[in-house]
């Protein structure tokens, strides 16, 4: 798995309206990804909504959040829409980033693992261990 201080690797992923998102792209300010495995599943809809619910103070530090799973872009325009998710949703539907980050689990889904991106592209933080209720609130009070 991805460690701090390192920088993270040059990868892409599509948003739900089938346009690319690069790393590259998220230079510049700090960045929240965390990878989920399943839309519409209890865990992952109480770590999204946990997001949703801060996300005001998120902006307030300056902070962009991105969500991302293997799901397709309509699977996650559909979850966004249902709880009313105020920041994108990002696919990985080949896994292809799960792969090169160490966490792709045995499933076939990512695990639930977030990074923070400090505005240069390195790692700042690994969050390999979530608890789905609790996890945008502990980021909040280490950024």
């Amino acid at each position: 798995m991805l460690q701090e201080g390192e920088q993270f690797p040059e990868l892409s992923f599509l948003t739900e309206d089938g346009k690319t998102i690069s790393t590259e792209d998220l230079k510049g300010r700090t960045t929240v990804l965390y990878f989920y495995p399943k839309d519409a599943t209890p865990g992952c809809t109480k770590e999204a909504c946990a997001f949703r619910d801060r996300m005001q103070d998120y902006e307030r530090a300056g902070v962009r959040v991105y969500g991302v799973s293997l799901d397709p872009p309509e699977s996650h325009r559909r979850f966004r829409e249902k709880n009313g998710l105020n920041f994108p949703l990002l696919t990985d539907e080949d896994g292809k980033a799960a792969r090169s980050l160490g966490i792709l689990s045995e499933r076939g889904t990512a695990k639930r693992v977030t990074f923070v991106l400090d505005p240069e592209g390195r790692v700042s933080k690994v969050y390999p261990e979530v608890s789905p209720e609790t996890h945008a609130d502990e980021i909040l009070q280490s950024l």
